[in-house]
């Protein structure tokens, strides 16, 4: 059996709130998801999750993107998104040029036949996706994604009035 944090929160519910627990449940779902994802990519594909990701930028942009736009749009560094693009450019799925309109940067796009792959992994994705959340029903499904919407505001207005207080704060204090 898997002991995680939240099994552990359930253990003791005295000494953690509603809205941990609740944390912890999403936590515990967001890692199991996303591990089995990252399983079925490499033992169906021989591909890391990262590199599904890039791809899967990339296939929004068939013209191709920056490295700096990849990076934003990941929220990872440039760096990260360099050593990703190396081993796809050796793999022939992305090929990398020198921008027209400013020979320092660098665009990148799927190559042909790395968006076909590209294409067969995330129709085979998007259906583990759907078995994982066989089980829900669609109200479920469509409640869930009010709930988490309304989630997201919260947390969005948390973070929001935190920076403000940080801006607001003095040096002193």
């Amino acid at each position: 059996m898997t002991f995680d944090s939240e099994t552990k929160a359930v253990e003791t519910p005295e000494d953690h709130g509603d809205e941990l627990r609740l944390w912890l449940r999403l936590l515990t779902c967001t890692t199991l998801i996303e591990g089995e994802v990252r399983s079925r990519l490499r033992e169906r594909f021989d591909v890391t999750l990262p590199r599904f990701d890039l791809m899967a930028q990339l296939d929004k942009a068939p013209d191709g993107m920056t490295l700096s736009d990849v990076s934003k749009r990941m929220m990872v560094s440039n760096g990260n998104v360099t050593g990703l693009v190396e081993r796809l450019v050796e793999s022939g799925h992305i090929d990398r040029r020198t921008s027209p309109e400013d020979r320092r940067v660098q665009m990148i796009r799927l190559t042909k036949s790395g968006r076909a792959v590209f294409r067969k992994m995330a129709a085979e994705h998007e259906l583990w996706i759907a078995s994982f959340f066989a089980d829900l029903t669609e109200k479920d499904v469509r409640d869930m994604m009010r709930l988490l919407g309304k989630a997201k505001v919260s947390t969005q207005r948390a973070a929001a009035e935190r920076a403000a207080q940080r801006e607001g704060a003095t040096p002193d204090s």
